[in-house]
């Protein structure tokens, strides 16, 4: 059975467009960010079994426990992260989920990386991907939180999906899932690229790599900016390609 999907932009305090796309999917509502009239109407039109988040970042839960005492919805986390999940949320999960369990007529696709508990949806009509994707510009992959390996092995495992369209927690939705998720997949290349060059080239700080790997003033982004660039250290280090030390921030060539 096709699960009807609703998606209804919610004002968040968030640096991806100051949005957060709640949906309605079948009987589950999905990432609902805040209480809003818009987000108040659609429920009400229709009956709400379930409340579920793609992960447990701030401008994803805010209106969770409020949904889910007004309908009597089973709330849902994801397995092994409920204690994240509460106090994202301020209240327990009711059930929990694992990759290939069902919630309604939503199937629970594990894709760590923008988050440690992040998770997509998969539905006849496509994947409710969260932070996975997004139409234009790029997705934050940011330490200590986010894993560029993880993110790259979830856009993969998207792309052998192959889902006719992608419903993303920013932004509209994504119609040509496979030239975004390719796009996503070599803008990660590309960074780690100029990333693992800086430090070839003898920077051995995190803000002196973030100096030669972005060619534009950053202003109130560059701690985000130094966020990722500690991310795709983090992911030199582990293949053996750069020496980072995550806690004293010292690099230096393998």
């Amino acid at each position: 059975m096709t699960a009807t999907i609703r998606r209804v932009p919610v004002p968040t305090e968030t640096t991806a467009g100051g949005e957060t796309n709640a949906y309605l999917a079948g009987s589950v509502l999905v990432d609902p960010a805040a209480r809003t009239h818009a987000l108040d109407a659609a429920v009400a039109e229709r009956r709400v079994d379930h409340v579920a988040i793609t992960h447990a970042h701030p401008d994803h839960v805010g209106a969770v426990a409020g949904y889910a005492a007004e309908t009597g919805a089973t709330v849902w986390a994801r397995r092994g992260r409920e204690a994240r999940f509460e106090a994202a949320t301020g209240r327990p999960p009711d059930r929990t989920f694992a990759e290939g369990d069902r919630v309604g007529d939503l199937t629970v696709l594990d894709t760590p990386g923008h988050a440690p508990d992040h998770v997509a949806f998969e539905t006849d009509a496509g994947v409710l991907s969260g932070d996975l994707a997004v139409a234009t510009g790029s997705v934050a992959v940011a330490a200590p939180e986010g894993d560029v390996r993880a993110y790259l092995v979830a856009l993969r495992r998207l792309i052998a999906r192959d889902p006719p369209r992608l419903y993303p927690g920013h932004g509209p939705v994504i119609d040509e899932p496979r030239a975004v998720i390719h796009r996503l997949y070599a803008h990660r290349l590309d960074r780690e690229r100029l990333v693992e060059r800086a430090v070839d080239d003898g920077a051995a700080s995190v803000d002196a790599v973030v100096d030669a790997a972005y060619d534009r003033d950053l202003g109130d982004l560059r701690d985000l900016a130094a966020a990722t660039v500690r991310a795709h250290l983090n992911k030199l280090a582990v293949e053996g390609r750069v020496r980072f030390d995550p806690e004293t921030g010292r690099i230096g060539l393998a």
